[in-house]
């Protein structure tokens, strides 16, 4: 069974390959979003950067994180520059699918010297 939105989570990971490959390792995750976010308009998708979401509890407001990006309305993607993922990794951004509710989010590491990614699906 193929992952949801297939084809465009494999365009986010092109281009964060090509981010990868011109920029290397040692940047701040800042830098790497700006690149991402250059190399993803160019491939003609709507890209918004550090977009707020908010969280209730019992229909009551009760915190706000911000997305690095949302791809197409549909995909959060979180971007790390850390030596290596680790399990909070992986739970700050499936908290983040379960707040939203969007069906896809992915986890890209741009500080180790082979990128580090995650996909998620919503099973929330």
């Amino acid at each position: 069974m193929p992952l949801p939105f297939e084809p465009l989570t494999s365009q986010i990971l092109e281009s964060a390959f090509e981010v990868s490959n011109e920029l290397g390792v040692g940047f701040l995750e800042s830098v790497y979003e700006g690149a991402l976010f250059i190399a993803l308009i160019a491939k003609n998708l709507h890209v918004e950067r550090q977009v707020p979401i908010k969280v209730y509890f019992r229909n009551q407001l009760v915190g706000q994180f911000i997305a690095d990006l949302l791809i197409e309305g549909q995909i959060i993607v979180e971007l790390k520059a850390v030596k290596t993922l680790a399990p909070e990794h992986s739970a700050q951004t499936l908290n983040y699918l379960k707040a939203t509710k969007k069906p896809v989010a992915m986890l890209i590491n741009f500080g180790s010297p082979k990128l580090e990614y995650r996909r998620f699906a919503n099973r929330f």
